[in-house]
């Protein structure tokens, strides 16, 4: 039932938009008849709202995938760069924290770790909400940005590294098999910048699957059972995922090619310095509004990347 309904919603989008554009037609037939402005600025409104619904029903038909239309688990960290790199990870979260809720989507960090001097080591994040996991995967990959660095005291130019990974969020009818024996459970203190809301339990619990060496952590929740409740959440997606690239070649796509997190496998660079520019490998789009970008707006990105896949294999990569 829960997919017929996700289907009828995909299969009632043309019949909604086909019924907007008769009634376009109609006020097209009035304005012919006789000039009416305020028919004209109804129609360029209708028009443009009619534009991005098109633009919209074209990417649903591209995030056809078994996993598309679902959450996402967003996992970021730095590469190559040391502190400048941790402070790039930063950005990327913020970025997408941002892009997250421009899109309504409901993005929650259930994991962080924070660097010594600035940035952070890690951050894993859940984004909730229809085709975050479709639209979200187009940004796996590694991330490069090129400024003049905030930590070096010559002002030299530095370039920074970080990676993306995108995981989809299982659905708890489909089972994963996760012997208990296979698992170390370890409780810590959760970490955090001081104050009242740190918490001074061992409440955050991190979860490695010995067999895989797969390792989770969540500190977000102050209960210890909310937090491995989480963690076990996480860890189920990350070993659905691992199982179904071990069983098909395809499922490596999920994550892209193992490359290093360095130089030349950057999927998008973002440069702030001598230049303003952000510029994607993969489709060649480009912008000068780096700040733009950096706040969160990197849906032209996404969308470019999915409709480059549709057009050049018919099905979305």
């Amino acid at each position: 039932m829960k997919e017929q309904r996700a289907l009828k919603e995909v299969v009632d989008q043309p019949e909604t938009l086909g019924r907007e554009i008769e009634d376009l037609q109609v006020l097209l037939e009035l304005l012919r008849e006789e000039e009416d402005q305020q028919a004209l600025a109804e129609m360029e409104s209708s028009l443009q709202k009619l534009e991005g619904q098109l633009a919209e029903l074209e990417l649903t038909t591209v995030l056809a995938g078994e996993y598309d239309r679902g959450n996402a688990i967003l996992s970021i960290n730095p590469g190559a760069g040391g502190t400048e790199s941790q402070d790039w990870a930063q950005m990327l979260l913020r970025m997408y924290m941002r892009w997250a809720e421009a899109r309504g989507y409901r993005a929650e960090v259930i994991d962080l770790l924070a660097a010594e001097e600035a940035g952070i080591k890690s951050a894993t994040v859940t984004v909730t909400g229809a085709y975050a996991y479709g639209r979200l995967k187009a940004e796996m990959g590694v991330h490069r940005l090129v400024r003049i660095s905030p930590f070096d005291a010559s002002h030299r130019r530095h370039t920074s590294f970080a990676s993306v990974f995108v995981y989809p969020e299982i659905d708890e009818e489909i089972e994963v098999a996760i012997d208990e024996k296979d698992l170390r459970i370890d409780t810590f203190r959760s970490s955090g910048a001081g104050g009242q809301h740190v918490n001074v339990t061992d409440s955050a619990v991190r979860i490695t699957h010995l067999p895989t060496g797969i390792v989770v952590s969540c500190q977000n929740e102050r209960s210890q059972h909310k937090n491995r409740g989480m963690a076990m959440k996480v860890l189920r997606s990350r070993l659905y995922d691992h199982y179904r690239r071990e069983q098909d070649k395809e499922m490596a796509k999920l994550e892209g090619e193992k490359k290093d997190i360095a130089w030349g496998s950057q999927i998008r660079s973002y440069v702030l310095a001598p230049y303003q520019l952000v510029k994607d490998h993969r489709t060649g789009l480009e912008t000068g509004n780096v700040e733009k970008v950096l706040d969160g707006d990197i849906e032209p990105f996404i969308d470019a990347f999915l409709l480059k896949g549709k057009t050049s294999t018919g099905v979305a990569k």
